[in-house]
């Protein structure tokens, strides 16, 4: 006798596709969080709303499975920390400094944080958080200038209208490093 079987049911090794929608929200829904909130409201604010919906994430992922992905702990960690930390001293330098200081120790910060949603080779992660590392540097700087040389409202005016630009832009330049880095697999 012939056994009928659906190929395209799902099985345990591969996710539904409400399932796999659930967990691409879970686990990129941040960094849009993010992306959205520095786009509106700048860094700051962005990094906060970050900071609590990668928890969110994390406790909508325990209530349905009783478990945590480890990647998206992980980068909450980092997020949670260096977030903190950021809002404490409330300085893009400090960013800066935390991606750096992950690339002395040959681990590209950014990977935690963003693997979940990009997949690329090590090179790749290295590159690209080396060259955010140098974009919060400028950022930095640009900032001060701009803060000690302009009135309050000039500054007011270009933390709103010209840094979340210039991020966004940085943020599209990266795009070609990113889909030469990405695994042949992964790769559109």
């Amino acid at each position: 006798m012939t056994e009928i079987r659906n190929d395209n049911a799902p099985t345990k090794a591969e996710p539904s596709a409400g399932g796999a929608l659930l967990k691409l929200l879970l686990e990129a829904g941040p960094l849009v969080v993010f992306f959205v909130g520095n786009a509106k409201f700048g860094i700051f604010t962005a990094t906060a709303a970050f900071m609590v919906a990668m928890v969110a994430a994390l406790g909508v992922s325990w209530a349905m499975t009783r478990k945590l992905p480890i990647m998206p702990l992980v980068g909450a960690v980092f997020v949670v920390i260096f977030g903190g930390l950021t809002l404490i001293l409330q300085d893009e330098l400090f960013i800066a400094a935390i991606l750096a200081g992950g690339l002395v120790m040959k681990r590209p910060l950014l990977k935690p944080l963003l693997g979940a949603a990009l997949t690329l080779d090590d090179r790749g992660w290295e590159i690209l958080t080396r060259r955010w590392a140098i974009f919060f540097v400028v950022l930095a700087i640009l900032n001060e200038v701009v803060w000690r040389g302009f009135s309050t409202e000039f500054w007011i005016s270009f933390k709103l209208f010209g840094i979340m630009p210039l991020t966004l832009a940085f943020g599209i330049a990266q795009m070609p490093l990113i889909k030469r880095h990405m695994p042949p697999e992964t790769a559109g």
